[in-house]
C-alpha cells in the first residue's frame, strides 16, 4: 500500500526555516518524481516543487531561491527545506506521487 506521511511543519516567525519531511512506505521514492504542494483556505492547491527521479528540481517562480526540494533514497524520505519564511507561506503543505497524497502538515508564519 502507498503511503505518504509528512512531518515537520509548525510555528515560525518571519524569517525562520523549517524542513519538512514526506515518509514514503509501499514504494520506493527514488524511483518516482516526488513534489511538493500548498494549499490555503479557499484557494486551491498550488505547486510548490518536484524532484525527479534523476535528481532533477524544479519550482514555482515565487519560490525559488528559498525553498530546497531534496530526497534521501535510504531513508525513503523526501525534503522540503523552506528558508526566509515569509506570512504567505502559511499553509498545508502536502506531499505527492502520483496520484497519491499525504495527509498533509500545517506551517504557520506568525509575528
Amino acid at each position: 500500500q502507498v503511503q505518504l506521511v509528512e512531518s515537520g511543519g509548525g510555528l515560525v516567525q518571519p524569517g525562520g526555516s523549517l524542513r519538512l519531511s514526506c515518509t514514503a512506505s509501499g514504494f520506493i521514492p527514488g524511483f518516482f518524481a516526488m513534489a511538493w504542494y500548498r494549499q490555503t483556505p479557499g484557494k486551491q492547491r498550488e505547486f510548490v516543487a518536484v524532484i525527479t527521479s534523476d535528481g532533477n528540481t524544479n519550482y514555482a517562480d515565487s519560490l525559488k531561491g528559498r525553498f530546497t526540494i531534496s530526497r534521501d533514497n535510504a531513508k525513503n524520505t523526501v525534503y522540503l527545506q523552506m528558508n526566509s519564511l515569509k506570512s504567505e507561506d502559511t499553509a498545508v503543505y502536502y506531499c505527492k506521487r502520483g496520484a497519491t497524497w499525504g495527509q498533509g502538515t500545517q506551517v504557520t508564519v506568525y509575528s
